[in-house]
């Protein structure tokens, strides 16, 4: 498996803006008052600095609008994970938490083009950073900080319980690798659109992660979107994205596996009797029905 030529476009322009960013920490050490300037303002200057790598990036793929699009979206991720390793270490400790979850998001988004990329890279789109997934993922993600602001605001201190956050970062670690496996292992087979014909090529897999759960690409996004809450503990959204994550990926699993009986017949009933779904409780579509 290698990198598309648009993969190594995000990769690279991730890597290198995160690069840059952290360019800061010695370049302000140089001299006394950028040194002043970014200790006491460092939040604006990371700000400041992102937006000058948009003006750059512009620049360099300014006759290639499509690639553009591509290069700005990883520059704005690299530039959101490296506000949040610097809120992590420079913030008062009730924001620190908000920095882990910060990088922990922009890492996962562009971490599923980067895997798309290299697994499949034919249903390669802007799509694939998923930073359009719907309004109600961008609803979920805003009441998610409100959450943490006025939390933080009356209860400082609930921001503080770091073992939890620890858990929370776990859990995400835990979903980001079961999801980066399943795609990886599913291949080409994998998309994030429910496929409705069956392509030619399209085969069951069933072998690695597959053999431990059904569907463990849903299971890794499951345990990450309610880590990213933990992380922040939000008890609310922890609570309020275990229900909303369950209710939509069971409703998804059972129109997938439609799909998946009309492909596969008998070989992917066999399947469902062997394997379960990876989601508690959601058992999946039953021919039986």
């Amino acid at each position: 498996m290698v990198l598309s030529m648009n993969g190594r476009i995000a990769l690279t322009c991730f890597a290198l803006s995160t690069l840059l960013s952290f360019s800061l920490l010695p370049l302000s050490a140089s001299s006394e008052w950028l040194n002043k300037l970014f200790r006491e303002h460092w939040f604006y200057a990371t700000i400041l600095f992102s937006l000058l790598l948009q003006l750059f990036i512009a620049n360099v793929y300014k006759r290639t609008d499509y690639v553009y699009k591509i290069a700005w979206r990883a520059t704005l991720l690299a530039s959101g994970f490296t506000l949040g390793l610097f809120i992590s270490f420079l913030a008062s400790n009730s924001w620190k938490v908000f920095g882990w979850y910060l990088s922990v998001l922009c890492f996962f988004h562009c971490s599923e083009y980067i895997t798309v990329s290299i697994v499949n890279p034919k249903s390669l789109s802007l799509n694939s950073f998923l930073l359009n997934h719907s309004r109600e993922y961008a609803m979920a993600a805003f009441l998610s900080w409100t959450e943490f602001v006025v939390e933080r605001y009356f209860f400082p201190n609930l921001k503080q319980i770091w073992w939890l956050s620890v858990i929370g970062l776990l859990l995400c670690s835990f979903g980001e690798i079961i999801r980066k496996l399943a795609m990886i292992t599913a291949g080409t087979n994998f998309n994030h659109v429910i496929q409705s014909y069956r392509e030619e090529g399209h085969v069951l897999v069933t072998h690695g992660i597959y053999s431990i759960f059904r569907h463990p690409a849903y299971v890794g996004w499951l345990y990450w979107s309610i880590g990213t809450q933990v992380i922040l503990v939000n008890p609310i959204c922890t609570l309020g994205y275990a229900i909303a994550s369950w209710l939509f990926f069971k409703k998804r699993i059972e129109s997938e596996e439609i799909s998946l009986l009309n492909f596969f017949g008998e070989d992917y009933v066999a399947y469902q009797r062997r394997v379960k779904t990876g989601i508690p409780f959601v058992s999946g579509y039953s021919i039986e029905r």
